[in-house]
């Protein structure tokens, strides 16, 4: 059966880099065009030696006529502001999009307020489903253009889905989050420099105002069509990459810690890449490495009648490529796990 040959529009960043690994591996598709703006031609193996053996493949500059023509899947990890610019460029009914920035997850009122520009393709968000693959499967097997979920908004939905949707917990939910490094992005910058990481913990965006709030709300209301309202704390740790987050909410109802336990396992049962931890279990995020599993947990604070909800994930595998690829098995009808059943690397 002849493979469906993929393009990635912005390659040579982190998440870019990520997708061609597992794209050069996946049994089903052929990886036969790469973009980027800084590297164009290079050789993805001189800028990325990791992959040394599995590709030849050049750094194109962008060309959306040549990459349509090359491919029948595309996908797009370009900046925020970036894909709204590119994305029509490559998206009609012969080819499937799946965007990576933030540019089609939210509506354009929203995407103004958080992202403090003006979308200049409005009616394009409409037609974009928002990929949250285990909340979204029947609507990502039909799409033709996706918006893969911010890293963060991943990590903290996956957790506290099935008890929102179930209306066991007051509406008004407090995450905190630590990522890798690599979730601020490849450009050097004075928060991801060796020095100012190694042996370091901080905290960033404070206050409400990181852009994935509205991402992890928006998928809340869709859960229980009520507003929902998150406060939300990001932190950035010494470790390469991975997601750890917890999040707490008030019970409405007396509820034990093996209900909880019993109603997570039930709302994830035929999710195969969400792994649910035995009780009094944690997360962590070696044990996700390279992987696109996501493990959660929870657990019951009696004194404080508090439901504490915890995930890891990989961000740069379920919170970036790894989800977008879960998506692409959908939208050509592949088997969900095709190319994404790679253990964690440990230690």
């Amino acid at each position: 059966m002849a493979k469906t040959k993929v393009a990635i529009v912005g390659a040579s960043g982190y998440a870019g880099s990520e997708l061609t690994r597992l794209l050069l591996s996946h049994p089903a598709v052929e990886l036969v065009r790469v973009t980027s703006k800084s590297q164009a031609g290079r050789m993805v193996t001189e800028v990325f030696p990791h992959l040394s053996g599995l590709t030849e493949l050049v750094f194109q500059p962008f060309d959306a006529k040549k990459v349509k023509e090359a491919a029948e899947v595309i996908f797009t990890a370009l900046p925020h502001g970036r894909s709204m610019v590119n994305v029509p460029q490559l998206y009609d009914k012969e080819h499937k999009v799946i965007d990576l920035s933030g540019d089609f997850r939210l509506t354009p009122e929203l995407y103004q307020a958080w992202y403090k520009r003006e979308h200049i393709e409005p009616d394009l968000i409409e037609e974009a489903v928002y990929g949250l693959t285990e909340l979204a499967r029947r609507e990502v097997s039909s799409a033709g253009l996706v918006a893969n979920p911010g890293c963060y908004a991943t990590c903290v939905t996956l957790a506290v889905a099935p008890f929102i949707s179930s209306m066991v917990i007051e509406r008004d939910i407090i995450a905190d989050a630590i990522s890798g490094v690599s979730g601020a992005g490849r450009p050097p910058t004075d928060r991801n420099q060796y020095c100012q990481v190694e042996g370091n913990v901080m905290a960033y965006k404070a206050g409400g105002t990181h852009q994935h709030i509205p991402e992890i709300e928006q998928s809340c209301y869709g859960l229980c069509q009520m507003p929902v309202s998150v406060s939300f704390t990001p932190h950035l740790g010494p470790f390469p990459r991975g997601i750890l987050s917890t999040s707490y909410a008030k019970l409405k109802e007396k509820l034990s810690g093996a209900e909880l336990h019993e109603m997570l396992a039930a709302f994830y049962q035929d999710a195969p890449f969400v792994t649910v931890l035995p009780l009094e279990d944690h997360p962590q995020v070696k044990l996700v490495h390279g992987t696109n599993f996501a493990h959660l947990a929870v657990a019951l604070d009696e004194r404080s009648n508090l439901l504490v909800m915890m995930s890891a994930i990989d961000n740069l595998g379920k919170g970036a490529a790894g989800q977008a690829i879960q998506n692409m098995n959908l939208m050509l009808g592949l088997e969900e796990t095709a190319g994404l059943l790679q253990g964690a690397v440990f230690p």
